[in-house]
Parts: C-alpha cells; structure tokens; sequence
C-alpha cells in the first residue's frame, strides 16, 4: 500500500456507485481518495468481471484484471434493483451515504423509481452523479458510445497523431474517454459537497462525456469556432494551426525524449547555449544565437519558424550523444520540461516514475500474494492518496454491509438470497 500526505480528503463520505463501466473511474478515485465506496453489483456481477486480461491467463469472475484496476479501495455488494425489494434496499443504502455514482443508461434509474428526485425525498443532502455518453437529455441522449467513437466524435482524436497526414488519426489507448469524463465528475462531486458543507443542500450533476472530451480539445474547437481555423496534428507535440517545429528527438541508447521548443525563458535560453558550448555544439545555431521574441513565436513568423527549425535540429545532436535518461535528468535539473517516450512496459521501470512512487503494491489476501499497480495520478502534498484495498471478490461485503450496516436479519438476507435479489 502507499499513501502521502497527513490526511485523506474524503474520509467519513460514503459513496454508492451503480451502473455500468463508464463510471468505475469515478469510484475508483474517489476511493483512493479516501472515500468510503460500495461498488453494487448485479447479482451475476459486472460485465466488466468478464475482460481479458485473466489472472493466470484463467477466466474467472473474480480473475479480470480490467476489474481489478478500476475498482481497487471499493467495497463490494450485490443487488437486483430490478426488484421491487431490491429497489427498497438500494433506497436503505442511499439513506447512509452521501454521494450516488450513477453510470447505468440514462434515465434508467428514474424509470425504476430510484432517479434524483426521488432519492432527495428522502435524503436532501444527497449528491447525485450521472455520467453518460452524451447526458440525460437532449437528441442524442439515447445513443451508446464506445471510447474509440467518443474520442472521435467529441475531437480529441482529430488533434492526435502524426505529421504524415496520409496516416490516420490516431486514438489514444486506456479508455481516455471513461476516464476524462469521470474526473470531471468527480470535480463536480468534490465542489457539490463543499457547496452541502455550506448549504446543507445536495445536487444533482449530469456528467456528459462528448462534452467532457469536446472541452479537452485543447485549442482545436475553440480555434474552429473563433477562427474558422483548424488545427493540423502533430508527431508528438501539440495540434496547431500553424506547423511548429519537431520536438521529438532519437537519444544514443535508441529511446526518443519529448523537448518541445526546448528553451521557454531567457533563463533557459542561456542554459541550453551553456549545454550546446560544453558538448562543442554551439556552432551549429550559426546566426541563430538569440532567442526569438514571445510575439514572434506567437505570429508564427517565417523567420522564427526557421529559428525554432534550427534549434530543433540542433537539440536532436545534443540528444544523439547521450542516453535518454542522462539527457532528461540534465534537463530537468536545468528547469527544462523535458521527459522521456516510454513505452508502456517502460512506465513502471522507469527511474523517474519509481522515484516518485508510482509503483504500488497491492495485497491480494484470497491468492496469498501481491501486485503491483499504476499509482497516483496526482500528488496532493497535504491529502493522502492510497490504495485501500484491491478490488471487491463478488458480493463480498455483502452481510457486512446488509446485516453489519443496514442491521438486516439472518432470515432477511437469507430470503433475498433465495430470491436472487442479492
């Protein structure tokens, strides 16, 4: 386990997350924030228990590491709410908890009678979350999506790729689409609870996916709404409407480190013609020994293209005498934002990344071993962030939440389940 910080930021709210994979994200932060979450499950479980990978290459419910990533610090239970006894139970929970993470099809939950304002009957403070691929309402509402369609169709896929545009756009892997549209949920979650801190009122947040992706385009909408002007991909820097020089550049041990314009300050200027003199490189700027103006990089004028062209050129030689990690430590040590390609294999060997404690090991108790996982995607100095546990075997805080929490009877929880309700 790894944790920093002197305190978890959401210790004491308890969440119910319910729904499909697009919001397991969502929980899964929220959780190693600290959150107290309880992932309910269909009795036969989540669809997600089904994907490959497989611990051990062997299928089995509680064997997908798929699963396994995205729900870690998340308790887990199993509930039809189809059921009319299993809405009522739902409804018990909601009355416990602060936050619902709803990710099922839109308006699902309203048709079952367990929508917002329903469950605010009952519970006001209540803070409800429902992430969906185009929202709960409007024209396309009813439309599924998958992480390839909504990349594209909400534009993050147009500004990725390469310089060669006879080659397509490229998406990017990992389900960035579930996850952009889940941290936006979880900073509506986050700022809703403060406002109930204050308010004692809870709220309801429709968390839109292509919207979510269309406002993470970068500069490629609003250049496109503005201007009329559209932005042009990239290898390995940012799309723009004006082609900016190669930022890529092949290290001595045959890895690629991303050095974009190279030099962002006068500060850093001088430090890169200190580092060009030392390695007898200097020369090689020829006229180009200042540093072009911040408006001039901004025009884009032909000339401080040519500049930035040559001093690209120039840094690949740099890079060429020296591997990528020696090359990005001196860079970073120099204030240059700097770092290395990886490869994803690479991620979790990498110095850097192991330095920073990315790296995490994980306890499995039921297999008698540990992995490791990916670990904090940010680092809150004063909050910590952990991993609290691994991901929930099916149903397995169900009597410790059913009869431990909601104080049901051995006959109780024995009539749901000879009703497969739970």
């Amino acid at each position: 386990m790894h944790g920093c910080g002197e305190q978890s930021v959401l210790e004491g709210v308890r969440v119910l997350e319910i729904g499909g994979e697009l919001g397991a994200w969502c929980g899964k932060l929220l959780g190693d924030m600290g959150a107290d979450v309880i992932k309910v499950e269909p009795p036969g479980g989540d669809r997600t228990r089904a994907y490959e990978p497989f611990y051990e290459n062997q299928p089995g419910i509680d064997r997908s590491l798929f699963f396994w990533h995205y729900n870690t610090s998340k308790r887990g239970v199993t509930l039809d709410i189809e059921r009319e006894r299993g809405r009522d139970v739902f409804i018990e929970l909601v009355t416990a908890a602060d936050v619902v993470v709803d990710s099922a099809a839109p308006g699902k939950l309203d048709a079952l009678g367990l929508g917002y304002e329903k469950l605010a009957q009952t519970s006001p403070g209540l803070v409800m979350a429902s992430i969906s691929p185009f929202g709960q309402s409007g024209p396309y509402s009813d439309y599924a999506s998958t992480d390839l369609t909504a990349l594209a169709f909400g534009g993050p896929v147009w500004s990725c790729g390469y310089d060669d545009h006879s080659l397509p756009p490229v998406r990017g892997g990992g389900n960035q689409s579930f996850q952009v549209v889940c941290h936006f949920a979880v900073m509506g979650i986050m700022t809703a609870l403060i406002h109930r801190q204050f308010t004692g009122a809870g709220q309801r947040i429709d968390a839109n996916m292509h919207a979510a992706l269309n406002v993470t385009t970068e500069g490629a909408t609003i250049n496109w709404l503005v201007a009329g002007d559209t932005v042009q991909r990239q290898t390995g820097r940012h799309a723009s409407v004006a082609p900016s020089a190669d930022g890529q550049a092949l290290c001595r041990d045959g890895r690629y480190v991303n050095m974009g314009i190279g030099a962002r300050t006068e500060e850093q200027w001088v430090h890169l013609l200190a580092w060009l003199e030392e390695e007898g490189l200097i020369e090689d700027l020829g006229e180009y020994l200042n540093r072009p103006t911040r408006e001039a990089m901004r025009r884009g004028d032909a000339e401080a293209r040519e500049h930035q062209r040559k001093v690209a050129s120039v840094m690949r030689e740099l890079a060429a005498k020296m591997d990528a990690d020696e090359l990005f430590k001196r860079a970073q040590s120099l204030g240059f934002q700097w770092g290395i390609i990886n490869a994803p294999e690479d991620v979790l060997e990498d110095p850097h990344f192991q330095a920073r404690g990315f790296p995490v090991e994980v306890e499995h108790p039921d297999l008698g071993r540990s992995f490791i996982y990916a670990g904090a995607p940010y680092d809150l100095p004063k909050a910590r962030w952990a991993i609290h546990r691994r991901a929930p075997l099916l149903g397995e805080h169900n009597e410790e939440v059913y009869a431990g929490e909601l104080g049901m009877s051995a006959d109780e929880i024995a009539e749901l389940i000879s009703l497969a309700i739970v």
